[in-house]
């Protein structure tokens, strides 16, 4: 059994981190309080007496392993991940410890599988990228689509969020990756990364009901373009974003998240509408749900049991759609109450929104 085992979470006072180290404690996990900033860290274990505290920077490979000592896991809550995650996936191959992190980052996730895909295989090693709202669930959702099949001409995930109220950590990431890429933006096209500095392009995404059609930003891409292709053949993924979503994300005055409950989730709700296409034909599945920063911590601690109790399909760096059953694990997290999901059948392909 996975319950009482410590699980560290680098970056345990961030916005999310502190989710995932709540939804640790439910599950019956004993977090460990890691991060770069031990004043927060020790102001966090203020809330949690007894749990340990751990300050480890980045560039401190001793104070890591300290860090991860006796753990049976660690979740990397900490971005920028173009900074954080090769740091961590070092500590916890040396650890022998599987390593998951919620990074949103395009980037940052295709360096983990470039990177540590040979050796984490050669050691057994689990390492989970992007297992977090961007990145987890559209892979989770796509290969479920999927059922069974592992080829697909294009995958389309549209964002339908009521809104957007960004973290620091957010815009802190998006900041390195707009550094990284020059100022362009990216998509994935004929099988690769591509980069570009022309316009975003806006057009309407057919919502199912309840939320029905809405204008979306086309091209926002997400960390799903990394995820999916990682072991799906689609040589074709394009994310949308609601336009008044993109806007709060983009936007320089936007607040951060306000919490309107005593979980500390916010009011944003969300529907995640993903189509994949072959030929003719489509296959379609949609999930509902509220605050993405909220929802990340039971996907990333529903990976972790699932790894510690060895409901898993393979090792090495690997997405969530290929390491789970995908439609086993959007049940769990449906039978618990996070989100609501369901798969279409087979369709004859619907004439595409204009852009798509």
């Amino acid at each position: 059994m996975a319950a009482g085992q410590t699980v560290t979470v680098y970056g345990a006072y961030g916005h999310t981190g502190r989710f995932v180290v709540a939804h640790l404690r439910e599950r019956g996990f004993v977090p460990v309080l890691a991060g770069r900033d031990q004043k927060k860290l020790e102001a966090l274990a203020e809330e949690y007496p007894g749990l340990a505290v751990r300050p480890a920077a980045v560039d401190d490979p001793a104070a890591l392993d300290r860090a991860l000592a006796g753990a049976g896991a660690v979740v990397n809550a900490a971005g920028p991940f173009a900074t954080t995650a090769a740091p961590v996936i070092e500590a916890a191959l040396r650890a022998g410890i599987p390593y998951v992190d919620v990074a949103a980052e395009i980037e940052a996730n295709a360096d983990t599988f470039t990177r540590f895909a040979d050796r984490a295989r050669a050691a057994g090693a689990v390492v989970l990228p992007a297992m977090a709202f961007y990145g987890g669930l559209g892979d989770l959702l796509a290969t479920a689509a999927l059922d069974g099949r592992s080829t697909a001409d294009e995958a389309h995930i549209a964002y339908g969020l009521s809104g957007w109220q960004p973290t620091e950590g957010t815009r802190l990431a998006g900041k390195v990756s707009a550094e990284r890429r020059g100022g362009r933006r990216v998509r994935y096209a004929d099988g690769r990364l591509e980069y570009h500095s022309d316009a975003l392009p806006t057009l309407t995404w057919p919502f199912p009901e309840p939320m029905g059609p809405r204008s979306v930003v086309g091209e926002f891409t997400m960390a799903d373009v990394v995820t999916i292709p990682s072991h799906l053949s689609v040589p074709t993924v394009r994310t949308y974003m609601s336009t008044e979503a993109a806007g709060g994300v983009t936007g320089a005055d936007t607040p951060a998240p306000t919490a309107v409950d005593e979980s500390g989730r916010s009011a944003q709700t969300f529907l995640v509408d993903v189509v994949v296409r072959s030929g003719g034909t489509e296959r379609r599945a949609v999930a509902t749900g509220r605050d993405i920063y909220a929802v990340t911590a039971p996907l990333a601690v529903e990976a972790v049991h699932r790894i510690l109790t060895g409901r898993t399909r393979t090792t090495g760096v690997a997405s969530a759609g290929e390491l789970f059953d995908a439609a086993d694990f959007l049940d769990s997290l449906a039978a618990a109450g996070h989100v609501t999901w369901e798969k279409g059948e087979e369709s004859a392909a619907a004439t595409a929104p204009a852009g798509v």
